[in-house]
């Protein structure tokens, strides 16, 4: 019987596993290594080690009423895209409202975990924490890995000749906090992601001049979509995701390639993505088309070599007297804790994780990593289906099939993910497919057709209208008796 449950960090997704444990009778203690809640949303002055670290400007991509808890709406009068403090603020209600505090030791850092010598019947670990220079041991009967993947820096300096010789600045993105310091400056951008276009545009603000480097182009999106509505309300819908399924792959990808360029043609602003037809996370920015315009922001391709004062780009084209560069190249997911790093990386140094979340390889399925997954959905209501399925599945109400048949759902997921975003070690996914598959695991997938027979104006608006997060807490374990009237106002709020 599992009953006391470690959970790793208190962001978002350690907040979520908090309260599903709590929700099924289990009784969970939650080690955070700073003094606070709220992970990669609290922002700090200095990137500090171990946490992730975001700069002062953060805003969200995804709208309120798609990126809330599902039973925890947010106020009525919040803006559709936050700043990081207002989202931090929400964060720390949500702890509050459910008295999840009293459940987290601040301060103190998970050093190890490891399998109990007995682990094979009992399924048991031994987590090992630090606090005050003193370390404690204690066992558990389940762990919940909920530490994000936004932590360690991928700056891959062996992929840029000559960087040694640059008598420049040069840092990870990470590093990267407001743009004062790069007043009159040149500074190139290496990334074409989330945050190298935001740097960069913030960057332009006061910079003389930025270049944003990208390898492979990117899908640049708007978060104000048609008729000025929040993107994902329009894009993230049953209908879509159905319409998409249905469709023969040619014309899905036209369709596909067609909606990208609706507001501006990626090839005339050299953004266009190599592979076109990729699916890969497109990057949210409603700024970077008319400051490249401007001509404040200029694209390049890659660099192929860097000098002491210039850097030299694939297309032969030199650019002088650069003054800093930033990479925003990513991040690196990482367990340090895990004494047997196979547990959750265990084929070609890729983490192969049965429905993105369970080792399939353990004895006993008593371990779960939350929020290591990537779609165009948002990170809250994902972790908060993902941490209720695993805590099922600790319970043993939701069996896990052989772990051959694990194994090869992991492939045949592999194979669909190079299909569609062209890298199988993505963490992407699609959003609506994932969610209904672990809702319909523990009976929280909504029937459309039988609320078509019950409930139609329900029905409609699950099926054409934004699948919101609260359509996964109308029925099943953890049902909200808020979810209906939730979903029936949502639009209401996003015009409030």
């Amino acid at each position: 019987m599992v009953r006391h449950v470690a959970v790793v960090g208190a962001g978002v997704s350690g907040l979520a596993a908090i309260k599903c444990c709590l929700d099924e009778g289990l009784g969970p203690t939650c080690f955070e290594r700073s003094e606070d809640i709220g992970g990669l949303w609290r922002y700090t002055d200095q990137a500090e080690d171990g946490r992730a670290s975001i700069y002062r400007t953060v805003f969200t991509n995804s709208c309120k009423e798609m990126m809330c808890y599902p039973d925890f709406p947010f106020p009525d009068d919040h803006p559709n895209y936050m700043h990081n403090a207002r989202l931090q603020q929400y964060i720390c209600k949500y702890a509050k409202h459910f008295d999840l505090l009293r459940h987290i030791r601040f301060k103190t850092l998970v050093t190890k975990v490891k399998k109990h010598p007995n682990f094979s019947v009992t399924g048991q670990w031994e987590v090992v924490t630090q606090k005050d220079g003193k370390e404690e041991t204690a066992v558990f009967d389940a762990v919940m890995v909920c530490s994000g993947h936004h932590v360690y820096p991928n700056l891959p300096l062996a992929d840029f000749p000559g960087i040694q010789n640059f008598k420049g600045r040069y840092f990870h993105s990470r590093e990267y906090k407001e743009p004062e310091k790069f007043r009159g400056k040149k500074v190139l951008v290496i990334g074409l992601g989330n945050s190298g276009s935001d740097i960069a545009v913030e960057l332009s603000t006061v910079a003389s001049q930025v270049y944003l480097s990208s390898r492979s182009g990117s899908w640049v999106m708007s978060r104000v979509w048609d008729n000025g509505y929040p993107w994902d309300m329009l894009v993230i819908t049953r209908f879509r995701t159905w319409l998409g399924n249905i469709l023969p792959r040619a014309l899905s990808d036209w369709l596909y390639v067609r909606g990208m360029n609706r507001f501006f043609k990626h090839e005339n602003f050299g953004l266009m993505p190599l592979n076109r037809t990729s699916r890969k996370e497109p990057v949210f920015n409603d700024d970077l088309p008319s400051r490249i315009a401007c001509g404040v922001v200029v694209m390049k391709p890659n660099v192929k070599e860097f000098r002491e004062t210039s850097v030299l780009f694939q297309d032969g084209t030199v650019q002088d007297d650069v003054d800093a560069v930033v990479f925003a190249t990513g991040y690196s997911y990482s367990y340090p804790f895990m004494e047997d790093d196979s547990i959750i990386k265990s084929r070609d140094n890729q983490v192969t994780l049965y429905k993105g979340i369970v080792p399939p390889q353990l004895e006993k399925p008593t371990m779960a990593v939350i929020g290591l997954v990537q779609s165009l959905g948002a990170i809250i209501p994902t972790a908060d289906l993902q941490c209720r399925w695993a805590v099922k599945v600790f319970q043993g109400q939701c069996t896990l099939p052989p772990v051959s048949e694990m194994m090869d759902d992991i492939d045949e997921k592999m194979g669909k993910k190079l299909k569609w975003y062209g890298n199988s070690t993505t963490l992407q996914t699609d959003y609506i497919t994932y969610m209904d598959e672990l809702a319909s695991a523990i009976g929280a997938k909504p029937n459309v057709l039988k609320l078509l027979l019950t409930d139609p104006q329900l029905a409609l608006e699950v099926f054409f209208g934004p699948c919101s997060p609260y359509q996964y807490r109308l029925v099943g374990p953890g049902k909200w008796s808020g979810a209906r009237k939730a979903i029936l106002t949502q639009w209401d709020r996003t015009l409030q």
